[in-house]
């Protein structure tokens, strides 16, 4: 079992900052494109962003400009920078590994909550 291990959800208030990290074992993380999704009470679950093996970038439109994606290749780990964060943004956010454009393993999830 590929455990993908989260961190760094938490409660921030509206207009505020929070990082995401996600480590993944080397063996899948070197080969794997790599997306952050995240899903609110009720709702699906929704690609936030995603980054290629060769560190190209795709994000949703509601979080374009906002949220960065980033990888570290050499500590297999991708990050989601969070800025000018608003109470829509409040859910449990999920890395994923990816090939081929399908989710290969999940992270457990981190929740951020967002108080306005």
């Amino acid at each position: 079992q590929v455990q993908l291990v989260e961190s760094g959800g938490g409660l921030v208030q509206a207009g505020g900052s929070l990082r995401l990290s996600c480590a993944a074992p080397g063996s899948i993380f070197s080969i794997s494109d790599m997306a952050w999704y995240r899903q609110s009470a009720g709702a699906p679950r929704d690609v936030v962003a995603s980054i290629t093996s060769a560190g190209n970038t795709d994000y949703a439109a509601s979080i374009k400009g906002r949220f960065t994606i980033t990888r570290d290749n050499a500590k297999n780990t991708v990050y989601l920078q969070m800025g000018s964060l608003k109470p829509e943004d409040t859910a449990v956010y999920y890395c994923a590994t990816m090939r081929r454009g399908q989710v290969v393993y999940w992270g457990q999830g981190t929740q951020v909550t967002v108080s306005s």
